[in-house]
């Protein structure tokens, strides 16, 4: 027999019980029957507070266990958490010395644009300045030729209207 059938044997022994008039619900009941029931209670109680101590204990190991396993976990996220929280930081280091690497490349690149153009622009002023002064070179030249020319002729009409000089 278990305990909750020795319970119910009790309860129904107190069901039959009758009451004492005046007693305020006090009831006469068969002590040796209760004794029985009691000592019955006793022989199995022990192994049902087995079972419940095993369930307390099982219980406790249980949510150590679990506590402990929780705080491993919050441990192991907040480490992923950092590593993660690192890894972002590298990246953005990567991205903002990425960004600086371009800005320096686009600067060089409008430096060497702007000393190119200079160099051309220079180059193109010397030439235009050479050739100013051969075409001034020139004309100064063809100057001198008509001139040469105009002197040749005047010469040769002035020995014609002298006539041969012999």
């Amino acid at each position: 027999m278990n305990i909750e059938e020795i319970l119910d044997q009790l309860d129904d022994l107190l069901d039959k019980a009758w009451s004492l008039p005046l007693s305020g619900g006090r009831c006469v009941v068969d002590a040796d029957k209760v004794r029985d029931l009691l000592d019955d209670v006793r022989l199995n109680l022990p192994t049902e507070i087995k079972q419940a101590k095993a369930i307390v204990v099982d219980r406790t190991d249980i949510i150590t266990t679990a506590k402990r396993e929780a705080e491993a976990i919050v441990r192991k996220a907040e480490d992923r958490a950092r590593a993660m929280i690192a890894q972002e930081e590298v990246v953005k280091q990567s991205q903002l010395r990425a960004a600086e690497i371009i800005s320096q490349a686009q600067n060089k690149s409008r430096e060497m644009r702007q000393a190119s153009q200079e160099f051309s622009d220079n180059l193109l002023k010397q030439t235009e300045d050479t050739m100013l002064k051969a075409l001034s070179d020139i004309k100064t030249t063809r100057q001198a030729i008509k001139g040469a020319q105009k002197q040749l002729q005047q010469a040769m009409q002035h020995q014609q209207q002298q006539g041969p000089t012999e």
